[in-house]
């Protein structure tokens, strides 16, 4: 038996016997006439009132969130095994301030999120934060491509968060928590006090989160009509990363062990001459510790922790406010709408600025700082006199860490009309806008314009004076003393630093318009079977829209303002086929097939460009029901993701990657011959200067040339609700995604790698090289191209298992035992067509980033006692994985360690108490991660998106042990 099949069929036999509030399914709530006007996603548009999902579902109940203490919604999803963390509140350097989620591991922009089953925000702008936690009556989580059914962004699947609504009174919910840690980690810790850094202290109690929430609402005419109005407030407390002893200082490797390394843009101040009259051109150069006016070649041992400022958990604190109504003025009209409201603003916090190296400055060769041993270095013989030479520069500046300012004002209102026409037939007319404004101002950062006038400074009557203060170009110029460790004064810095500004503007509007049908109360109903031909039949019109606009100090950073529309008309219908019902072994046999024709115009105003495009959308599926306990179900669907409308117009931007380069130090690991290819000439090979703490940069942003992406997606399983086996139900399905002409962009490693390795010219002209020095660093200076593009595919397969079940015992109360796992069997991408393709099942690090476990399942047991008392323990099983650098797929291939070579499987264990007191009153407590355990302590350099703190805090608990009280009163 091969080793995969073995470990499906332990994860089958763990289901059965561990078999809550993670279910396979949940039928929706019935009204009089038999069809609820509750949303429940299933992958239909057409309304019955035995509505059941042919594809993999999995539905989360509010108890959920109450247990885990969740104060946001994305927490909860991330511990189910369909989901991959993706934006999240523990990572600081680069967020956006946004909270996303990702299923299959297939991206945040791949799957659709809906709220009461209509759009949330533009694909390009959603932010889980817009949702209260306490507000969530359910979540309803389908997998699999439903394009044909929901439109553009459902590849991997749709997420529709169920809001609470229609409440009679007043509920107050209420919550308070903390995390709590134990430092007593002693390898790390020795690892700090050997490089001279302070280790984190011993035991912490920090991160603290509030929230609250309060709901009126009020039922009127009879219990048609209700108006429910909300409000809420939620604060995060900042965690430093000097707090934990993973992440206290910057690891990096010897490809052997650990080390606490750091960054070369250190406060000694570090120079790579680029003159060819200096005799160090090329090479890496630190003042000397001991002040006496020398440069020394850079050892590690002058490397600045950058690691202990940066946020582990960002400082938060957000408004919410909104409110939901409807009115039934009779069976064929019900008015309806809603309006929700966030203001959020959170601090991203990292190391302090620097003059940063990789820009070449013009360095005054008389600078009255700078001793003559240092001049000659710098300017060779050039020394002394009124010129400039060219030389790399860095100081960091250590007088304030940089801060980003992450402000955002979302707006969502829907209105809509639906009814029953009779006859089988209902309708459902909606208009839904979001508008999401984001603010974004950067401080304390070092402005490396006025850093190039800073160091152009000459001796004017005994005073240092910047030559740009003389001619004019800036009368306020300082100059910088970066010739002395630490000695760039207060009035110094506060020159360099200034505040860059950004800001966007994204709307979405959508108008759609239903009719679903049961056609047989019109007569239309096959031989064998009961129940009529059901029909959905729609049109929408959605239109989104970007405008994003930056400073003039942003501008000089490379970001400048882009602007784009999209819009698209969709018609689309569905039908649903009972072939056979009530007959031996076929209880019921249905088929149900959909198409959708879709229209795209997309336009930038500010140049005029315009294209357009149109897409077919299409399903079918296949449920049967042999007998009352077994139904299996099968499903096919076409779908499509078009290009966003920041994919698409969002101007390009250098920014920073984890990566090394190749053809840099004085030893390159890439032959001369593989680095000319890159553009390295010969005089610069051996000359070029490594990518500060292991972070080069890369050229990202969006693309005029886009086309929709397309997946097909096949499922196939089995639900089992045995009826010898009250309240029991399990389900088993198989998924196979495959994304072709995936919108994405080249991982940088993979470029370094495959260059390196192969020498393809492909890889190797995706470089741009300063042409000065050389480097692949730098502010516009040198880089590797990862723009997006339509590349070549993605493909995910694996089974999903649902299970739960609740029995009495006795006069102890009730159990409830239930589990959901996901074991998969390839996570496989191709990122250039043709050129071969790479599993990261299994996997972490590098290319593949976040770790792929083959197996994760979350299962819950909880004891329901007959005194309102509910006492639940959660396991969650996070399997292990690999470095995928030590695999013998080429294209994974990355520097050689063996340090971080692997990452044990992981398991916590949490535990919560609920206590109803009476119908007015229930209180919660909480611990995650009851036994405190650490996350895996990982090298630098091996981190790739949302990597933050040497781990990947979205997969594991970075902070420890987490403690959590509250209270839902209902009057």
């Amino acid at each position: 038996m091969r080793g995969h099949q073995r470990k499906l069929y332990c994860a089958v036999a763990l289901t059965a016997l561990v078999a809550g509030t993670a279910q396979a399914q949940q039928a929706p709530v019935g009204s009089e006439d038999g069809i609820s006007n509750d949303i429940v996603v299933t992958g239909t548009r057409i309304k019955r009132a035995d509505l059941e999902s042919n594809s993999p579902q999995t539905i989360v109940g509010s108890e959920e969130f109450r247990y885990q203490g969740a104060t946001t919604v994305e927490q909860v999803l991330n511990r189910l095994p369909q989901f991959t963390a993706d934006a999240n509140e523990n990572v600081s350097n680069g967020s956006d301030g946004t909270s996303k989620i990702n299923l299959r591991n297939l991206g945040s922009q791949r799957v659709l999120v809906l709220v009461d089953g209509q759009r949330m925000m533009p694909s390009q702008a959603v932010n889980l934060s817009f949702l209260p936690s306490s507000l969530v009556e359910r979540v309803d989580v389908m997998s699999g491509g439903a394009s044909a059914v929901y439109g553009s962004d459902a590849l991997s699947g749709v997420v529709n968060f169920i809001m609470k609504k229609d409440l009679d009174g007043v509920r107050i919910d209420a919550q308070t928590g903390f995390a709590q840690h134990d430092n007593n980690n002693g390898a790390l810790r020795a690892l700090q006090r050997s490089a001279g850094y302070d280790p984190a202290p011993g035991s912490v109690i920090d991160g603290g989160k509030q929230d609250i929430t309060v709901s009126v609402g009020k039922n009127f005419s009879d219990g048609r009509g209700n108006i429910t109005v909300y409000g809420g407030y939620r604060s995060f407390s900042p965690v430093r990363q000097s707090s934990r002893d993973v992440s206290a200082c910057a690891l990096q490797d010897t490809t052997t062990a650990l080390f606490c390394g750091g960054s070369s843009q250190s406060p000694y101040g570090v120079f790579v001459p680029l003159s060819d009259k200096s005799a160090y051109q090329g090479q890496t150069l630190v003042n000397n510790r001991n002040g006496d006016g020398t440069l020394v070649p850079y050892d590690p041992s002058y490397a600045y922790n950058y690691a202990p400022d940066s946020y582990f958990q960002r400082s938060d604190e957000r408004i919410t406010a909104g409110g939901f109504a409807h009115y039934e003025f009779s069976q064929a009209a019900e008015l309806y709408g809603s309006f929700m409201y966030m203001k959020d603003q959170t601090f991203s916090q990292v190391a302090p600025s620097a003059i940063w190296l990789g820009t070449p400055f013009d360095v005054s060769c008389n600078n009255p700082y700078a001793s003559a041993a240092q001049l000659q270095a710098i300017c060779g013989a050039a020394a002394g006199t009124n010129t400039t030479e060219e030389s790399l520069v860095a100081y960091r500046t250590t007088l304030a860490p940089r801060r980003d300012n992450l402000r955002y004002n979302d707006y969502r209102y829907t209105a809509g009309l639906r009814g029953d026409l009779g006859s089988g037939f209902s309708y459902d007319v909606n208009y839904m806008y979001s508008l999401v404004k984001f603010k974004e101002t950067y401080l304390n950062d070092v402005n490396q314009v006025r850093a190039g006038y800073a160091l152009n400074a000459i001796n004017v009557n005994g005073v240092p004076t910047c030559v740009a203060a003389i001619n004019g170009t800036d009368p306020n110029c300082i100059p910088a003393n970066v010739f002395l460790p630490n000695a760039m004064t207060a009035e110094q810095a506060a020159y360099l630093f200034g505040e860059s500004n950004t800001a966007s503007r994204n709307s979405l509007q959508v108008i759609s318009a239903n009719l679903s049908g049961d056609l047989g109360k019109l007569g239309v109903t096959m031989p064998w079977a009961s129940q009529g031909v059901g029909i959905a039949l729609g049109l929408e019109r959605r239109r989104e829209t970007l405008k994003f606009t930056a400073d003039e100090v942003a501008q000089q950073n490379g970001t400048m303002n882009a602007d784009g529309i999209i819009s698209v008309t969709e018609a689309y219908g569905e039908i649903e086929i009972p072939l056979i019902e009530d007959r031996p072994f076929f209880q019921s046999l249905t088929f149900n097939a959909g198409v959708r024709y879709s229209s795209y115009d997309n336009k930038q105003n500010s140049t005029g460009f315009s294209s357009g495009y149109n897409v077919w959308t299409y399903k079918g599926e296949l449920s049967w029901q042999p007998i009352d306990d077994l139904r299996i179900r099968a499903s096919y669907n076409r779908a499509i993701r078009a290009p966003n409308v920041a994919e698409l117009f969002a101007t390009t931007a250098v920014g920073n990657v984890a990566a090394q380069d190749p053809c840099a130090g004085a030893n390159p690991s890439a032959s001369l011959e593989i680095c000319k290819l890159t553009g390295v000439t010969d005089a610069q090979y051996g000359r070029i200067a490594e990518c500060p703490a292991a972070t080069c940069s890369a050229l990202s942003g969006g693309n005029l040339a886009l086309k929709p992406e397309t997946a097909d997606t096949y499922t196939a399983g089995v639900v089992i609700t045995p009826k010898a086996l009250r309240n029991f139900s399990l389900s088993i399905d198989y998924f196979n995604i495959k994304v072709k002409d995936y919108i994405g962009s080249i991982a940088p490693s993979l470029i370094l790698g495959q260059c390196a390795e192969t020498g393809d010219p492909y890889f190797c002209g995706l470089f741009r090289r300063d042409p000065r020095s050389g480097a692949l660093f730098g502010q516009n200076a040198g880089y590797v191209i990862s723009t997006t593009l339509n590349t070549g595919y993605l493909q995910t397969s694996g089974f999903d298992i649902n299970a739960d079940y609740t029995f009495d015992i006795g006069k102890a109360g009730r159990i409830n035992v239930g589990v959901v796992g996901t074991y998969l069997l390839e996570q496989v991408s191709e990122p250039v067509p043709g050129m071969g393709t790479y599993d990261c099942k299994g996997l972490f690090g590098y290319t593949c980033g976040q770790p792929t476990p083959e197996w994760r399942h979350v299962a819950r047991f909880t004891w329901m006692a007959p005194s309102d008392t509910n006492v639940s323990v959660s396991w969650r099983h996070i399997g292990g994985t690999t470095l995928s650098s030590l695999t013998d797929n080429p294209l994974l291939s990355a520097p050689e360690t063996v340090v971080n070579s692997k990452i044990d499987a992981y398991n916590y264990i949490d535990l919560a108490l609920t206590q109803t007191i009476d119908n007015g009153l229930t209180l919660r407590a909480g611990v995650n991660n009851l036994f405190d355990k650490d996350p895996p302590a990982l090298s630098a350099g091996l981190l790739q998106t949302f990597g933050n703190g040497n781990t990947y805090p979205g997969v594991y608990d970075a902070l420890g042990r987490t403690i959590f009280i509250g209270a839902t009163v209902n009057f």
